[in-house]
């Protein structure tokens, strides 16, 4: 849900802007809401990533024609929400876990009105690709759409519409996203009200990031890990995901990118490939990535038939960081969190995560370390979660849980 307002005027301010043809160069000079200011000159803009998920798997086509999915003459309306702003936006689609092509007719990106799936006026554009107004993306790729000029507000939510026209095989999604989208019959891509949108989803469907063309922010931060980062026991539709935190403890000078995987492990294929095998796509391919923090590695531990010893969280822990520090990205590492009282938290498993715990404390492995595990621990049961911080499961932190997490981040250290 968006925590500004006043975007009324918007529709008269971007009637000024236009690409200039024969190239991608946008005229962001125009696209302001203030007389320009007698300062020295900003910096070049450039593509940071306002918002980006992580493609999971699929729904199947049985499912997604029925309820669930954009294929078969539907309109998918993804709310997604920004880190930072900008003045003109790029959509990645991806066709991921498809097994036959893609096929788009229409994309459209507007900024959201209110909570429903209505669109603020004068906001709404037409996405297009290679110039066109669709396109087909293969099994297993994904395409980047072409800059649409439209003042993107930091900390807001965003409509991207997608409207598939035909049948066709599963739909690549993201499925906890803890954000409620919307369905329609038919193509509603140019609807600005949200009349139309009768039914909803809770997952991000076909979208997997979007960028801002920005001279403001100074790059993004990828938050990479599993449910904890994934956010899956925060409440839906309130942004209360850590990394949601995060964001908005830095103000729109940086993008805040959420690569979580609820179940996702970083050794083994589970719900995802592991996060060594994903780390080239969600990490090192995010644009604008200048940090990374790392909290991975529990259900290595805790998950049968794969489980795994501390020694090769921490071995595994030490490759995705030379991994990353080869592309030129600060790595900032998290120690995992209490899980005592949950069903699989044994006391083997317990003495693991303590020993992982004390491996990234050392200081050998990462940039800088965030202790996720001494901001949330109880004080008298250090391997459980304190008790105002657990949303019920003893794994999986509150509210106020995921809030005491990204107040944790020392700032300074991205």
């Amino acid at each position: 849900m968006s925590k500004r307002q006043g975007y009324a005027g918007l529709a008269a301010l971007m009637a000024a802007v236009v690409l200039i043809c024969g190239g991608i160069y946008l005229g962001v000079g125009a696209v302001k809401d203030k007389p320009a200011l007698r300062t020295p000159p900003a910096a070049a803009p450039v593509w940071i990533g306002t918002w980006s998920a992580s493609p999971v798997g699929v729904v199947p086509p049985a499912t997604a024609n029925r309820a669930h999915g954009g294929r078969d003459g539907r309109s998918v309306r993804n709310v997604v929400h920004t880190s930072i702003g900008g003045t003109a936006a790029r959509v990645t689609v991806s066709n991921l876990y498809g097994t036959l092509p893609l096929r788009i007719s229409a994309v459209s990106l507007a900024v959201r009105a209110g909570d429903g799936p209505e669109a603020v006026r004068g906001t709404l554009r037409q996405v297009t690709f290679g110039r066109a107004p669709g396109a087909t993306v293969a099994p297993g790729g994904q395409l980047v759409s072409d800059p649409v000029v439209l003042r993107i507000p930091y900390d807001g939510d965003l409509l991207v519409t997608v409207h598939t026209p035909a049948s066709g095989g599963a739909v690549t999604t993201h499925t906890q996203a803890r954000q409620t989208s919307y369905l329609a019959d038919g193509d509603r891509t140019r609807d600005e009200a949200g009349d139309a949108y009768t039914a909803q989803i809770r997952s991000w469907h076909h979208v997997t990031a979007v960028d801002v063309l920005t001279s403001e922010a100074r790059g993004a931060v990828v938050a990479v890990g599993d449910s904890i980062t994934d956010g899956i026991s925060s409440t839906p539709d309130a942004n209360r995901r850590w990394p949601d935190v995060l964001a908005d403890r830095l103000a729109g000078r940086y993008g805040v990118l959420n690569e979580g995987i609820s179940g996702n492990r970083l050794l083994s294929h589970d719900r995802g490939p592991s996060t060594l095998d994903r780390i080239d796509r969600d990490v090192l391919g995010r644009s604008g990535a200048r940090t990374v923090i790392v909290a991975i590695g529990i259900n290595d531990l805790l998950r049968a038939p794969y489980a795994t010893t501390g020694e090769s969280v921490v071995t595994g822990l030490t490759e995705l960081s030379r991994r990353a520090r080869a592309h030129g990205l600060r790595v900032v590492g998290a120690t995992l969190l209490p899980c005592g009282g949950h069903l699989r938290c044994t006391p083997a498993v317990e003495a693991e995560r303590i020993e992982v715990n004390e491996a990234i404390r050392s200081g050998g492995i990462f940039d800088a370390v965030v202790d996720f595990d001494r901001a949330l621990r109880d004080p008298y049961a250090p391997q459980r979660l304190r008790t105002v911080y657990d949303s019920g499961d003893h794994l999986h932190p509150s509210d106020a849980g995921y809030a005491r997490m990204g107040a944790s981040v020392d700032t300074k250290a991205l």
